[in-house]
């Protein structure tokens, strides 16, 4: 199943700098690590923000859960989640 997931992370404002620089190492290598199984197929920036806006293909909501959760910066994101099938006119099966 494809998702869209479009995350925007709120980082406390009580954290260091050293803080954030260990939260982001450890999330910049979650999200590669899951971007080189496969499941998490597209990641893009929102220009001007701290959010992203990603494409993930799993087996279901319940696998998604799990990658999402598994993110150390999880706790500190609002997250939509919005799941998406063919359209009856398009010209390929998957996007991917």
């Amino acid at each position: 199943m494809l998702y869209v997931v479009e995350m925007d992370v709120k980082i406390p404002e009580s954290w260091t700098a050293e803080k954030i620089a260990d939260y982001m190492t450890r999330e910049k290598a979650c999200s590669q690590e899951h971007q080189k199984s496969g499941k998490w197929v597209y990641l893009w920036r929102v220009a001007g923000k701290y959010s992203n806006i990603s494409v993930l293909d799993v087996e279901g909501p319940d696998e998604l859960h799990q990658i999402i959760r598994s993110l150390p910066l999880f706790p500190y994101m609002n997250i939509k989640v919005t799941s998406l099938c063919k359209h009856p006119n398009a010209l390929r099966d998957k996007m991917i």
